[in-house]
């Protein structure tokens, strides 16, 4: 049953912004996935990748994210867990999966310290290899698309009801 809403995206896309409202306004709970990783982990997320590697960060973050089983809550997730496909059928059974979606140079004016957000970069790889990459799993994940670029935080989660046929006048 989808009582809930996953919101999906880039670093810097508003997730855990737009979510904490889009729940206040459907009177929904929050959850912030990268928060219940580090209470779970007790660590930072910087410091997971860094201690354990991405390809650990990322199984913790899938076994995280496949546990997660609220009833009605609005759900922000980090921007890699795209890339765990259990996590994400998970996801998309207990919710509507939302793409935060922006454009790549929105994205890169963001995000001044990837690296200290938590970021999962492979060796070598740049920030626009990363868009590329994940914005085709964003896709394919996602029930609904919310095009940002160029919209306030009160416009985007406008539209994101919009979206979700859920627009309160």
């Amino acid at each position: 049953m989808r009582n809930n809403i996953v919101l999906i995206g880039m670093p810097g896309a508003g997730k855990s912004t737009i979510g904490v409202i889009l729940a206040k306004v459907l009177g929904k709970d929050f959850i912030d996935a990268d928060l219940v990783i580090q209470k779970e982990e007790g660590r930072l997320l910087s410091q997971i990748i860094e201690e354990e590697g991405t390809e650990e960060f990322l199984r913790i973050e899938e076994r995280v994210n496949e546990g997660l089983n609220p009833r009605a809550a609005v759900i922000a997730t980090g921007g890699s867990v795209v890339y765990g496909s259990a996590a994400m059928e998970h996801l998309s059974k207990i919710g509507t999966v939302v793409y935060l979606k922006l454009s790549y140079e929105t994205v890169a004016g963001r995000l001044r310290d990837i690296h200290g957000r938590g970021v999962v970069l492979r060796q070598g790889q740049t920030l626009k290899d990363l868009y590329e990459e994940r914005r085709v799993l964003y896709e394919k994940y996602a029930h609904v698309t919310v095009e940002e670029d160029g919209f306030t935080v009160e416009e985007t989660l406008e539209k994101t009801l919009q979206a979700l046929d859920l627009l309160i006048e």
